[in-house]
């Protein structure tokens, strides 16, 4: 059975929490070749950063988290499976995110992503730029933007 669940970092259990760093790792390390900036970037440990995961058979399937920090909230560090990805688990948790986070939301999307943001009431707020040598652009969701059923 498949279950999204957050939490910040200190209430993460030690198991999952290193499930969710090393999917982190496997997408933008290894997938990506993140390697001009660290993916342990001491945002998870802010108080004000909440965790997110899908879990299936004791697995994490994907992960997000939610930098509650700063006058309008950012989503990033989303992240799914490669043996996970096509089954809409990314948009399953990506609604949970939302739904929990009532204000605006912003996220640094990767561009090919601009559309399936999109349906989830992101709108483009700027030009294309790169960050970690991946094309992305800036997008916010408005407060209570809409979110697709399931």
């Amino acid at each position: 059975m498949r279950t999204v669940h957050h939490a910040r970092l200190a209430a993460t259990d030690p198991v999952t929490l290193y499930r969710i760093m090393m999917l982190r790792t496997a997408v933008f390390v290894h997938e990506q070749g993140v390697v001009s900036e660290p993916e342990l970037d001491g945002r998870d440990l802010d108080p004000s950063t909440t965790l997110f995961w899908t879990e299936e058979d004791g697995q994490v399937l994907a992960t997000l988290r939610v930098l509650a920090d700063e006058p309008t909230v950012h989503i990033g560090r989303v992240a799914t499976a490669a043996t996970a990805r096509g089954r809409g688990i990314a948009g399953e948790l990506l609604a949970a995110a939302l739904a929990w986070t009532p204000g605006e939301v912003d996220i640094s999307a990767q561009a090919y992503l601009e559309s399936w943001y999109g349906g989830f009431g992101f709108r483009r707020t700027g030009p294309n730029y790169f960050e970690a040598g991946i094309e992305h652009l800036p997008m916010r969701r408005s407060a209570l933007g809409p979110v697709p059923p399931e």
